[in-house]
């Protein structure tokens, strides 16, 4: 094979492992190619955390200016403008995709648009509107990512539907929504639409919103989007979707025994994200996955193929730009620096982004009642909390599980305003294994949200 095309290092995917893999690479003197089919930056820039948290923020605007009489400030009927939002978002992401871009171009690698796949342990093809290209190296990264699920619903092809990438460029307000999914995709959406005004309907196969979580968080989290004008449906199973005329969306929903029709001006699709891994020709390379699509992994992200590793999204497990940056760090540490890191024992924060905020760290209640775990449960009311007073803001809660015989945090739960940022606080302290009542008997400024801690850790006797 020509030696042109030989390189020490491929990363397939320029999301928020791959680029940075790539970069980190081409720095170190490892001559890399970088192989992307649509645009730089993944999922997280381009369709996910950078557009939809620019959309949340406008949607909570829009809450604000109508809750402006409950802060003793006038003002006149709320207006949103779907194009002027988009155009906010787009030209966030425009701003954030060209940062990754020209990080990118002064790395030293090569950048290559097109698709690839393997064609041999070793060795990618990439097919691009120039041609096709084979390459080769000892090492190659897989960092495709992920894309919304469509699901196999009865009659799905014969009507116009959203997924939570399309449902962002929307020029006009749906009049009526309907959410299939109840997971936290959906939810930021439901609550954001019906923030912007359109009527919204979340419907949910499972018993609980938020499946992951507790049952009380999930209920609060019900609570919350009912009381901000959402529709509920929980345990209500989607049977089949058609045209219902004039451009309308029927979806017939089962309850139990009783059958339900919905009918909606627009329908999104939030029932969870499948892996880009089927046009990689992965068994050429001896790469396995799972019955889904995800590429299986050991703890240092080592595929079935010697050399082959996957990051991010693609491998499964949870779905965050920070866990994808997170693989990035691990691979440079083994790869780069001669070290031994793993995903092992490895905290997974996240957030949910309704508003309030939830955010969560570590076990939940039920996971450690489960592993048989001897543990007290610290709960207080956000109601309780002088500074969400203060803000006019008091809904939700805050919960963490600690060991009983350690004292020390094994998780948290935190819904309420600012939600993340009272999360990661929590996470410090597990990272630092400071036993709860360091946190009690601290000394926060007031007024914060910070200061919580001392009287939700004062709940434990």
């Amino acid at each position: 094979m020509d030696p042109a095309t030989h390189y020490d290092a491929i990363v397939i995917g320029a999301g928020q492992a791959g680029g940075p893999l790539a970069g980190a690479l081409a720095r170190a003197g490892r001559r890399s190619a970088l192989i992307e089919r649509v645009h730089v930056g993944g999922t997280c820039i381009n369709e996910g955390c950078t557009p939809t948290k620019t959309m949340v923020a406008s949607a909570r605007v829009a809450h604000l200016a109508r809750r402006g009489a409950d802060y003793g400030v006038r003002v006149g009927p709320v207006v949103v403008d779907m194009v002027a939002v988009r155009q906010r978002k787009r030209s966030i992401v425009e701003s954030f995709r060209s940062g990754s871009e020209r990080r990118l171009t002064t790395a030293g690698l090569d950048l290559l648009m097109g698709e690839a796949r393997f064609i041999g342990p070793n060795a990618v093809e990439v097919r691009s509107a120039g041609g096709t290209l084979a390459l080769t190296a000892p090492l190659i990264f897989i960092n495709t990512g992920g894309r919304p699920t469509r699901p196999g619903l009865p009659g799905i092809d014969s009507v116009p539907t959203l997924d939570s990438t399309s449902i962002m460029e929307l020029g006009e307000l749906p009049e009526h929504l309907l959410v299939l999914g109840g997971g936290y995709i959906g939810l930021e959406f439901s609550q954001m639409f019906r923030r912007f005004g359109s009527r919204v309907t979340v419907v949910q196969r499972a018993p609980q919103l938020v499946a992951r979580e507790d049952a009380d968080v999930s209920e609060e989290i019900r609570r919350i989007l009912c009381e901000d004008g959402v529709e509920v449906l929980l345990e209500t199973k989607a049977a089949w979707v058609g045209p219902a005329g004039d451009g309308r969306i029927r979806l017939a929903v089962q309850n139990g025994g009783d059958e339900r029709m919905l009918v909606a001006s627009h329908l999104l699709l939030a029932t969870g994200r499948s892996p880009n891994t089927e046009a990689l020709n992965l068994c050429t390379a001896g790469v396995v996955t799972d019955k889904s699509g995800f590429i299986k992994v050991n703890e240092r992200l080592e595929t079935s193929a010697p050399g082959v590793y996957a990051l991010g999204d693609v491998k499964g497990g949870p779905a965050f730009t920070h866990i994808s940056y997170d693989d990035f760090r691990i691979i440079r540490t083994n790869i780069l620096e001669g070290g031994n890191a793993t995903t092992r024992d490895r905290l997974v924060p996240n957030t949910v982004f309704i508003d309030p905020q939830l955010g969560r760290i570590g076990l939940t209640e039920t996971e450690a009642r489960e592993q048989g775990r001897k543990i007290q449960v610290a709960k207080m009311p956000m109601c309780y909390v002088a500074r969400a007073l203060e803000m006019d803001e008091p809904r939700g809660f805050m919960k963490a599980v600690v060991d009983g015989d350690t004292g020390l945090i094994l998780g948290a739960a935190v819904l309420g305003i600012e939600g993340g940022e009272i999360m990661a606080a929590l996470q410090v302290a597990m990272m630092g294994r400071l036993p709860h009542t360091a946190l009690r008997d601290a000394v926060f400024a007031h007024p914060t949200l910070a200061e919580s801690f001392n009287n939700l850790f004062a709940t434990l006797v």
